[in-house]
């Protein structure tokens, strides 16, 4: 969460309102967020000096903003150019599919159709992040940030497909079961 949370501050300063909004918008295949958990890697990354705070007063209400610091910069730099770790992609969804067959076939069902509408959403969002970011793109065509933030979107779209077809197949074959 915490590179995250740096990237982010990299483009722009923001409130944490506007950093659970942004990772929820975009991110959220890559890290699932709370208030709480943005709060403590906001604690830690002050604490550590990779961020500094300051307030503004906007439209009558005082808003805190976080701002990344050269430390920081100079961390998440760090973050970017290190290996690719190759062994943290998990999916832990399918543990329960694994041990799917100790439930009734009315209740696979019911769950797996569930999934694929969540799924379904997701597309929907991420089909949204992909068009704005080819707008971005074509408006910025040789900025490097916009391309691989429309990468990433593109393949998590890819990603959320190939789960939707996945989950009908699986739902295909329950019933016919």
């Amino acid at each position: 969460m915490d590179n995250i949370i740096l990237g982010l501050l990299l483009l722009k300063s923001r409130t944490i309102y506007q950093l659970r909004k942004r990772i929820n918008d975009g991110l959220n295949l890559m890290y699932s967020c709370s208030t709480g958990s943005i709060q403590a890697a906001i604690k830690k990354l002050l604490r550590n000096g990779y961020i500094t705070i300051s307030e503004l007063t906007e439209k009558g209400k005082s808003k805190k903003f976080y701002t990344i610091t050269d430390n920081g910069k100079n961390r998440f730099d760090a973050w970017l150019n290190s290996a690719v770790d190759n062994g943290t992609a998990k999916n832990p969804e399918l543990s329960k599919i694994y041990f799917l067959g100790f439930t009734e076939k009315e209740s696979r069902i019911k769950l797996i159709e569930n999934h694929i509408a969540y799924l379904k959403n997701k597309r929907s969002d991420l089909e949204k992040i992909c068009h704005e970011g080819l707008a971005l793109s074509s408006e910025n065509q040789n900025n490097d940030i916009f391309y691989f933030q429309l990468q990433t979107a593109t393949y998590g779209l890819d990603s959320v497909n190939f789960n939707i077809e996945w989950y009908d197949r699986l739902l295909k074959n329950i019933k016919e079961r």
